[in-house]
């Protein structure tokens, strides 16, 4: 997630240089056209590429809007990981019955393990990466077999409250409370898991960066009369923010990529490790997750 400080022009320049390499090209070629042919070719009046650039914004309007609204029900999922993970343990503090310490330690334990591993999965890495730390040979070995991980460690949880409450350890009630939240868990990892696998309509974007491309070439036409060496630079001043708006869409329409724009899920997993282990007296507090120079992932 980017954050509120400068943001280095290396980074946006190094988002939209296809982009401005790809005007260059195109203006040039126009340009060497226009000049073999300006008999053949009819007078293109500014009315036409200003059209079409307002055209261009509407349409950049719509996906940036939609773009925001899947990146934000990304963060809004993983606020309420972060209530969830807490109530879980608070919840296991609460209701299970003194002398179960053990195990209310290993589900905390887990549920951090699980939103480590949840992170990983949508970021396509691996999602039993330095879990080891969190988790038991039995609860590694009983992942091992199973697809989705973080599902299989929700599966464990709910084996264990089974446990207690057949032990009488957890009344009913309270076995129904902690059922809920695990519940809410689970809808919470399919809604990320649904943001992650729908995929953004592929043929706007190329729709879009065609029509960006002809705004180009109309525009080129209708300064044919302005020196090159002007009218290459105005070109690439004017196009470069429709560029730039339509990556900075297209990247925060994908919110589990693994980009400066990304959900924070590292650093809102290590928020939820400091949390957890402090209500569970555990020595080994890490610090919060270091920021990047103009992000945190």
């Amino acid at each position: 997630m980017l954050l509120d400080t400068r943001i280095p022009p290396s980074y946006i320049l190094g988002k939209i240089r296809f982009g401005l390499v790809s005007v260059t090209l195109v203006s040039v070629s126009v340009h060497l056209i226009s000049t073999e042919y300006q008999d053949f070719l009819p007078v293109m009046p500014p009315t036409i590429p200003g059209f079409i650039g307002t055209a261009i914004s509407i349409l950049l309007s719509f996906k940036m809007g939609q773009s925001y609204d899947r990146w934000w029900e990304a963060r809004k999922v993983w606020g309420a990981i972060v209530n969830d993970s807490r109530t879980l343990v608070v919840q296991l503090q609460s209701f299970v019955s003194e002398g179960n310490e053990a195990i209310i330690r290993k589900m905390g334990l887990r549920q951090i393990a699980w939103c480590y591993s949840l992170g990983q999965s949508l970021r396509k890495l691996n999602p039993t990466e330095n879990l080891e730390r969190l988790l038991s040979e039995q609860d590694l070995d009983e992942i091992s077999r199973h697809t989705n991980k973080p599902l299989a460690l929700i599966g464990l949880h709910a084996a264990d409250l089974r446990s207690l409450r057949s032990r009488e350890q957890l009344e009913l009630f309270a076995h129904m409370q902690m059922d809920s939240t695990l519940v809410r868990l689970v809808e919470a990892q399919g809604q990320a898991e649904r943001i992650k696998s729908t995929v953004f309509p592929v043929t706007y974007r190329i729709f879009l960066h065609g029509i960006i491309y002809l705004f180009v070439v109309t525009l080129s036409l209708s300064l044919k009369d302005v020196p090159f060496r002007f009218e290459l630079p105005l070109l690439l001043a004017i196009s470069m923010p429709f560029f730039l708006l339509e990556k900075s869409a297209t990247h925060m329409q994908d919110p589990f990529e693994n980009r400066p724009t990304d959900t924070a899920m590292t650093t809102l997993a290590t928020t939820i490790e400091i949390n957890l282990k402090q209500l569970l007296n555990e020595p080994d507090v890490p610090q919060p997750y270091p920021p990047g120079d103009f992000y945190i992932s």
